[in-house]
């Protein structure tokens, strides 16, 4: 796969996940544990951030959630996690997902681009995911700003492209 198309998808893969940091490095701890708020900010975070690691894995096969996130989230009932975890859990959880979107795209080739993705669930290609899977950050990246706004009038601004490179670049 050309550098050139890694790099732009990096640029706009990081900045999603740019966005989603700033909105959880904006949150106020008050509205960070708010239990009574649907969809509850916390947990759209770490929604945001199991899909996002999930998604830039080969298929659920084998996959594992560094602890201390456990494989609930796929639980059709869709029970919350018991507690409510910490913006520092979730930081961390949200580097580990940076680091790993930003392997996947510099490692992508022209062949596996073209694979069908390993989730039973969808079926694109490897290259569309990494697009499925920017939107799906992108969307909760947005609701979380929607959420700041109405809770204490202010959000973090719009990320053009992330300023992380790919390494290669």
């Amino acid at each position: 796969m050309d550098i050139t198309l890694k790099t732009i998808i990096w640029r706009q893969f990081g900045a999603a996940i740019d966005m989603l940091e700033n909105a959880m490095q904006a949150c106020p701890e008050a509205v960070w544990g708010d239990r009574s708020l649907r969809p509850e900010f916390w947990y759209t975070a770490f929604h945001t951030l199991f899909y996002l690691d999930l998604y830039l894995s080969e298929s659920d096969a084998g996959f594992s959630p560094p602890a201390p996130f456990t494989l609930d989230e796929m639980d059709e009932r869709g029970l919350l996690p018991e507690r409510v975890y910490t913006i520092e859990e979730l930081q961390k959880y949200l580097e580990h997902g940076r680091e790993k979107c930003r392997a996947t795209i510099a490692a992508m080739t022209g062949d596996k681009a073209h694979r069908r993705c390993g989730f039973d669930w969808l079926d694109i290609s490897v290259a569309e995911l990494l697009l499925y899977n920017m939107r799906h950050v992108q969307h909760h990246a947005g609701q979380l700003n929607l959420l700041l706004r109405q809770k204490v009038d202010s959000a973090p601004r719009w990320v053009r492209k992330t300023k992380t490179i790919l390494g290669s670049e």
